[in-house]
C-alpha cells in the first residue's frame, strides 16, 4: 500500500500518457482497497488478542470482520484482473518506472489470491459446526436402526471422507493403486477418531506445546527422585555388557544409517559429497551383487559403499525397491564382526509416511509367547515383505553358502528399526542365535508380552528426548489431554504465550519467568474437569477414556498400548541445559525400561534427537569413550 501511495502520488500529474486514465483509476482504486483490507486485517488481530484460548467470548465479533475481509478479495479478484489487462495492453507507452510497479503490482496481487485459494482449500472443514459425539456401547446398538444412529454414521463418514480427501491431494505425486487406497482410508480413519473430539486449531497446539515445555523444564529442574527405573541392578557385570553392546550399536548404525543411500551421505558430507559420488557413477555396476530398484546413476550404491567401508564383493543383495509397505533394504557381509547383516533403511519417502501411518493393530502369534501378540499393522506387512524376500528368493541360503559360520545381525534405524525388530521376531525360530538392533524405533510396535519375549536378542538404542520413540496412539492421546488441560488453566492470551514461548524456545531463560497458570492449584484441583476444558473436549473418545479408566476385558480398545522391542539402552546428554550448539557435547548411557517413553517429552530436541546422524555421533562418542578408558 506505501509503494502505491508513493508511486500515485510522485507521479500524480503524468497519467496523461496513452492508457494513463485506466492506470490513474487503477491506481487510485487499489490505494483505496488496500487501506480497507488493512483496516480489515488490524480489526482481525486486535480482536484475536482478546480473550484467552478458552474463554472465546471477547471475539465474538470476529466472524463479521472475518467475511468482511472475504467479501474484500471479490473486488481484489477484479482489480487484479483490471492490473493485467492493462499491462498487456501493447498499446500504453507510460512511463517505464511506472509500467513495472504496476507489473510489480499485479504479480503480488495474484500470488497473495493463489496462495490464499491454496490455503482454505487445505484448512477449510467442510463439516462446519457439525461435531460429532461418541455413545458407549450399548446405546449405540440401541440406535443403529434409528435416526440418532444414522446421523452419528453419517458425520462419522464424512469426516473420515474430509481426510480421505486431504491426503490424497497431499500424495498426489505417487503412483496411487489399491494398496494406496486400503491405507489412505485407514489412516483418514485414525486422523478422524483422534482430531474429531477436540476444538483446537493449530496455532492452540503450538501453545499447548509451548506450555507444556516451561512446565517440564521447570519439574526438571526440582530435586526428586530418578525418573528411570534400571532394568538391572548396576553391577559391573551389566557395566560390561552395557559398553559391549554400544560398541556393537556404534558399529551397526554405520549400516543403518548407510541404508538411506545418497541422502544422508550428501547429509552428512554437504561441501564434498557430490565430488565423490561423481567419481564413482561412470563405473559399471557390479555384476557380484543382485541389484533390484532404481540407482540409475549409481549414487545409492556408491553411498553405501563409503558409509560402510565395504568392498563391492561384499554385498549379497540390495534392493532400492520401495512401495508402500515395502521398504528398500541390503544385505552385506561384515567380516570385521563375522556377520551377515541384513539393514533396513528408515522413512524416506511419501510411501514410507503411509507405512508409518497405518498405525492399526494386527496379531502376532507366536508359540514361545503365550498370549498373543500385537504388533504395528504397517511395519508389520513391510516385516513379511522382506521376509518373503530374504526366504523365498534364496537370499539368506546365498549368504550363509557363502560364509556359513557367520552369524545374523538384522539392523535399521526408525522404520526400519522397527521393521527389523519385527523381522528378527519371524526369523527367530530359523536363526536362534540372530541379533538385532533397533536404532530409535517407533514406540507403538509390540505389545507387552512381544516386547518382553524380544528382551533376549533384540537391542534398542534411544538418544534423548527423541519423539518417534514415544510415538504411540495411547501416548498421542495423553499429549492431546495434557495439552487441552493447561491450554484451559491458562489465562493469557495466545499472542503471549506464542511470542514468550519464541523467546524462551531460542533465548533460554529461567522457566519460572514464564508462568503457565498453573502453579497456584492445588493437585486434587488439576485432576478435577474444567468448564474451560470441557468446552475445547467436543466429545470425549474412546482412547481419551481409556486413559482414566480401565478398559473394560471385552472391549480392548482400537489402538492398545504397544511397547518398544527389545532391551533398551537410553542415552542422555550429560549437560542438557545449554541451549547453544556445542560440538564437545558429552553423552552417558544406561539400560533402561520401556515405561520410561511411555510420555511424550516436549523439547527443542526431539525431532533432531531421532536424526540418523546425532545417534551415530552419539554412539561413537560412548565409543571411542570407552576405548580410552580401556587403553589408560
Amino acid at each position: 500500500w506505501i509503494g502505491i501511495l508513493v508511486l500515485y502520488t510522485v507521479h500524480k500529474g503524468q497519467f496523461n500518457c496513452p492508457g494513463g486514465g485506466l492506470l490513474h483509476s487503477y491506481l487510485l482504486g487499489l490505494i483505496i482497497l488496500l487501506a480497507s483490507i488493512i483496516c480489515a486485517l488490524s480489526a482481525l488481530v486486535y480482536i484475536s488478542m482478546q480473550g484467552t484460548i478458552s474463554n472465546p467470548g471477547p471475539r465474538k465479533s470476529l466472524p463479521k470482520i472475518l467475511y468482511t475481509r472475504l467479501l474484500l478479495y471479490f473486488p481484489e479478484f477484479i482489480w487484479a484482473v483490471v492490473g493485467a489487462v492493462w499491462v498487456s495492453d501493447n498499446s500504453v507507452q507510460c512511463e517505464k518506472t511506472v509500467i513495472n510497479g504496476v507489473i510489480g503490482t499485479v504479480i503480488a496481487s495474484w500470488i497473495i489470491i493463489i496462495f490464499t485459494v491454496i490455503g482454505v482449500v487445505i484448512v477449510f472443514d467442510p463439516l462446519g459446526g457439525k461435531k460429532t459425539f461418541y455413545l458407549p456401547d450399548g446405546v449405540s446398538r440401541n440406535l443403529e436402526s434409528s435416526q440418532s444412529g444414522q446421523l452419528l454414521y453419517n458425520v462419522k463418514s464424512s469426516a473420515t471422507r474430509v481426510w480421505e480427501k486431504r491426503i490424497r491431494l497431499l500424495c498426489c505425486c505417487i503412483v496411487q493403486d489399491d494398496d494406496h487406497r486400503v491405507a489412505f482410508t485407514s489412516i483418514a480413519e485414525l486422523f478422524r477418531s483422534y482430531f474429531s473430539d477436540t476444538d483446537l486449531v493449530p496455532s492452540d497446539i503450538a501453545a499447548g506445546l509451548i506450555l507444556l515445555h516451561q512446565e517440564q523444564d521447570k519439574m526438571e529442574n526440582c530435586p526428586k527422585e530418578p525418573e528411570e527405573v534400571l532394568c538391572h541392578s548396576p553391577s559391573s557385570l551389566v557395566t560390561d555388557d552395557l559398553d559391549v553392546e554400544l560398541e556393537n550399536a556404534a558399529h551397526y548404525m554405520l549400516f543403518a544409517a548407510a541404508a538411506y543411500g545418497w541422502p544422508y551421505y550428501v547429509y552428512t558430507n554437504p561441501y564434498t559429497a557430490l565430488c565423490k559420488l561423481n567419481g564413482d557413477c561412470c563405473r559399471n555396476r557390479p555384476t557380484d551383487s543382485d541389484i533390484t530398484g532404481s540407482d540409475r546413476h549409481n549414487f545409492h550404491f556408491g553411498s553405501i559403499l563409503k558409509i560402510t567401508g565395504l568392498q563391492y564383493r561384499d554385498f549379497i543383495h540390495i534392493s532400492f525397491h520401495n512401495k508402500i509397505y515395502e521398504i528398500p533394504f541390503f544385505v552385506a557381509l561384515d567380516h570385521k564382526k563375522e556377520a551377515i547383516v541384513v539393514a533396513v533403511r528408515g522413512t524416506l519417502s511419501f510411501e514410507d509416511i503411509l507405512t508409518d501411518l497405518s498405525a492399526d493393530c494386527e496379531d502376532l502369534t507366536l508359540e514361545e509367547v503365550l498370549e498373543n501378540g500385537f504388533v504395528h499393522k504397517g511395519i508389520t506387512q513391510a516385516a513379511n515383505y522382506i521376509y518373503r524376500k530374504l526366504i523365498n528368493d534364496g537370499i539368506l541360503n546365498q549368504a550363509f553358502t557363502i560364509a556359513p559360520e557367520y552369524k545374523l545381525v538384522i539392523v535399521g534405524h526408525s522404520l526400519g528399526g522397527g521393521t527389523a525388530s519385527i523381522l528378527a521376531i519371524m526369523l527367530r525360530n530359523s536363526f536362534p542365535m540372530l541379533r538385532c538392533y533397533a536404532f530409535s524405533p517407533p514406540g507403538g510396535l509390540l505389545s507387552k508380552s512381544l516386547a518382553d519375549y524380544t528382551k533376549h536378542f533384540i537391542v534398542s538404542v534411544i538418544v534423548g528426548k527423541d519423539l518417534v520413540a514415544r510415538l504411540s496412539m495411547p501416548n498421542m492421546e495423553d499429549l492431546k489431554r495434557r495439552i487441552v488441560r493447561i491450554v484451559a488453566n491458562c489465562n493469557r492470551p495466545k499472542y503471549q504465550i506464542l511470542l514468550r514461548g519464541c523467546w524462551y524456545e531460542v533465548f533460554g531463560g529461567d522457566p519460572n519467568d514464564f508462568p503457565t497458570e498453573l502453579d497456584g492449584r492445588n493437585q486434587d484441583a488439576l485432576t478435577q474437569p474444567l468448564l474451560a476444558e470441557e468446552s475445547l473436549m467436543v466429545h470425549r473418545s474412546p482412547s481419551y477414556n481409556a486413559l482414566e479408566e480401565e478398559p473394560r476385558l471385552d472391549s480392548p480398545p482400537q489402538y492398545p498400548h504397544l511397547y518398544l522391542p527389545g532391551k533398551i539402552i537410553h542415552i542422555v546428554e550429560e549437560c542438557s541445559s545449554k541451549r547453544l550448539c556445542s560440538s564437545d557435547i558429552k553423552y552417558m548411557a544406561k539400560w533402561s525400561n520401556e515405561t520410561v517413553f511411555s510420555r511424550i517429552l516436549i523439547s527443542p530436541k526431539m525431532i533432531t534427537d531421532h536424526m540418523p546422524d546425532v545417534v551415530l555421533k552419539a554412539l561413537n562418542s560412548l565409543s571411542q569413550e570407552h576405548g580410552s578408558c580401556l587403553s589408560c
